[in-house]
């Protein structure tokens, strides 16, 4: 059978938004057509992707391994569109990743002023795919937060980060100035592998509802204040390393030269954390 793209994107947009309402308005399309849609893309695949009721929609084991699959697939095909289109028009382009919390700005000024003639381009990542997006095409180096696979990635370490706990106002704890690990033990850690949200802001507002507590980077913590939260350092914590990060057989033209120019930029402000302020609570 022939892969129909434009409902397998239909589908990733489902996927992600665990609603077809969401996903509809992403897709500006009504709702009933992209039930249809899906439905139709079911028979033509012979299985089930999702399991509907009338609160929620979940992935069925065929829908989550299509959904891993249809990540590479739609990201491979963009890509090579992008490349095709830049080769016509006679672009040089470079395309910088970055984690949530992670600023690239500096890097990308220094990198301008001296390649004005390469554009640039910016990638938010999400939590769970920081390495995808450099092994796929969609970006030529990435600045990112340990653990990813670096396997055929070539790293340079900029910085360390600490992580700080997530909690609801109502919390048991969020009227401690710090908590340990051993605090934390028995709460529910919504994290990728048991949890996986769309977004910083889903996230939150999970942990605001009381679904359970997150550890995020203390740098994420300063574009999220909000009066229903609080962020508490875990002081027995290990700090989690900050690194440029490109693939191997890519390291060269632009590609080296931004690695070059952003290691000398960010080395060391990567190590320059939040004051008090950001790391104790929202309430103030």
């Amino acid at each position: 059978m022939d892969l129909d793209l434009r409902k397998l994107r239909y589908f990733v947009a489902v996927a992600e938004h665990r609603q077809f309402g969401r996903a509809a308005q992403e897709l500006f399309i009504a709702q009933p057509v992209l039930s249809r849609q899906i439905r139709a893309f079911e028979q033509e695949l012979g299985c089930r992707l999702f399991t509907r009721t009338t609160r929620s929609v979940e992935l069925t084991s065929a829908g989550e391994q299509l959904y891993q699959e249809a990540a590479r697939i739609t990201a491979t095909v963009d890509t090579a569109l992008r490349r095709v289109q830049e080769a016509a028009l006679g672009e040089r382009r470079l395309v910088v990743a970055f984690s949530p919390g992670l600023h690239v700005s500096e890097a990308i000024r220094a990198f301008t002023a001296r390649h004005p003639d390469v554009g640039v381009d910016v990638l938010p990542l999400r939590w769970w795919e920081q390495d995808a997006p450099l092994r796929d095409g969609r970006a030529h180096v990435g600045l990112l937060r340990r653990p990813f696979d670096d396997t055929g990635l070539l790293t340079v370490p900029i910085g360390h980060e600490t992580k700080v706990a997530c909690l609801p106002v109502t919390h048991r704890l969020a009227g401690r100035h710090a908590l340990t690990a051993a605090d934390l033990d028995g709460e529910p850690i919504l994290d990728a592998r048991k949890r996986r949200t769309s977004s910083l802001d889903e996230k939150f507002e999970l942990v605001a509802s009381g679904q359970g507590i997150a550890l995020v980077p203390l740098s994420v913590t300063g574009s999220y204040s909000r009066p229903d939260l609080v962020y508490l350092p875990v002081t027995d914590s290990l700090p989690v390393e900050i690194c440029l990060a490109v693939p191997e057989e890519g390291l060269t033209g632009p590609g080296q030269d931004f690695l070059d120019i952003a290691t000398a930029t960010l080395r060391g402000t990567a190590n320059e954390e939040p004051g008090p302020a950001h790391s104790r609570t929202a309430r103030s």
